[in-house]
């Protein structure tokens, strides 16, 4: 393998997209640099790793000074898998939380960067090569609720898949005009309405988990009518954020579900408003509950483990065994380091479960999750819809669509066809 030591780590405390402190790295090469910027969740999996040591940004800075750098300098760029076994020995422990998931997302998407670039040559193709041909459907926020926002429904995202659209530009202009129309709409039901967004750019109104439903069905099918384009329905419960240990708590509603009556309330979602993507429906400890509904529903629907799985190799081999699911979300920063995500991609990938890559609520304007996207394969990019911070990965996959000379869209899972 050719050799390109690496010659300094350097890092700094910049914010994301809420106005939280986070870290962004720079790693320099004699001949090439990256950089990179970790993002942060506001509903987190119980078994992700630590985003921060005790001491916070300025601990994980400390150490990134003292002993990563130290560690990394002379390490080969190139060797992806070496750098981000180094980070994880700095570390020494199970969740990461000497160092921090953030410092070590950090470095290693910074590396992954000064590598790609000392080929010069973009991430996706560097990951990809000539198997990179094919763009992912962007998955979109349409309307915000639960931990993402200051009230509001209690299901945390409302979302649109554009299944329908024939090339990445015309999947990404869809999925704006969905959400105009949906803000249109909203402001009619809701008076107090003023245009209101979350977390992640997508609306906040003063309404109901079914009155916003009944919206979103709506104009998706009226749009497939009048425009002729496919364009399913998603929703993201964040059912941990909701279970108190007895019940699924409904604060907005003021509903107690029972687990019993959780699937019930799922599966009626289901075949009410023609919800096509369900993510995180029952609690992160719930694999049963999981491997029930995807019995029920995994053929007609994308049933998939966030919290559940965390982008952690052994969670998900525990759910294929108990056949929970039948999709799951891929999240780096989860797992603190590039290579172990792909251990996990790759298991998912060679047992048929769809990855779904994803962004966090608190993001930058940093578009390498594009390139993620279509240079390891994975069909669906759930990237938000508007906000800089995600426009910027929408607007990167439209330089890559050019850059191939407009490929075509990946094929999409049974599920949503």
């Amino acid at each position: 393998m050719e050799q390109l030591p690496i010659e300094e780590v350097i890092g700094r405390k910049v914010f994301d997209s809420r106005g939280s402190e986070t870290i962004e790295a720079e790693v320099w090469t004699r001949e090439s640099v990256g950089r990179a910027i970790a993002p942060s969740g506001k509903s987190i999996g119980r078994n992700e790793v630590r985003a921060f040591p005790k001491g916070g940004v300025s601990e994980a800075l400390a150490k990134l000074k003292k002993d990563v750098s130290r560690v990394l300098k002379g390490k080969n760029s190139l060797n992806q898998e070496e750098i981000d076994s180094a980070i994880l020995r700095v570390d020494g422990t199970e969740d990461l939380s000497s160092i921090g998931g953030s410092l070590a997302f950090a470095v290693s998407m910074a590396n992954l960067e000064a590598a790609s670039n000392y080929w010069e040559t973009p991430i996706y193709k560097y990951l990809g090569g000539i198997r990179a041909r094919e763009l992912p459907y962007p998955l979109g926020n349409v309307v915000g609720g639960g931990s993402h926002t200051m009230w509001g429904a209690d299901i945390q995202e409302f979302l649109v898949l554009p299944t329908g659209a024939e090339d990445i530009y015309q999947a990404l202009e869809t999925n704006i005009e969905i959400h105009r129309l949906v803000g249109e709409e909203l402001k009619k039901l809701d008076k107090t309405f003023t245009g209101g967004k979350g977390d992640e750019g997508a609306w906040a109104p003063n309404l109901k988990s079914d009155e916003i439903l009944e919206v979103m069905s709506r104009i998706c099918e009226n749009y497939e009518k009048d425009v002729g384009m496919e364009v399913r329905l998603g929703i993201d419960l964040a059912a941990s954020s909701l279970w108190n240990g007895k019940h699924y708590h409904y604060k907005r509603e003021g509903i107690k579900r029972s687990p019993e009556e959780q699937m019930e309330y799922v599966i009626s979602l289901i075949d009410e408003y023609g919800v096509k993507y369900i993510e995180d429906p029952f609690h992160e400890e719930d694999f049963d509950s999981f491997s029930t509904l995807t019995e029920e529903k995994g053929k007609e629907v994308l049933i998939c483990g966030d919290d559940l799985f965390t982008t952690n190799k052994e969670r998900l081999e525990t759910g294929m065994k108990r056949g929970a699911c039948n999709s799951l979300i891929i999240k780096v920063n989860q797992v603190g380091v590039l290579s172990k995500a792909l251990e996990t991609l790759e298991v998912a990938m060679s047992s048929g479960y769809i990855p779904i890559i994803s962004h966090r609520s608190g993001e930058s304007c940093d578009p390498k999750i594009s390139h993620l996207a279509v240079g390891l394969r994975i069909p669906i990019a759930k990237i938000g819809i508007l906000g800089g911070e995600r426009v910027s990965k929408a607007n990167e996959l439209i330089r890559i669509w050019e850059d191939l000379g407009s490929p075509k869209m990946v094929e999409l899972p049974k599920q949503l066809r």
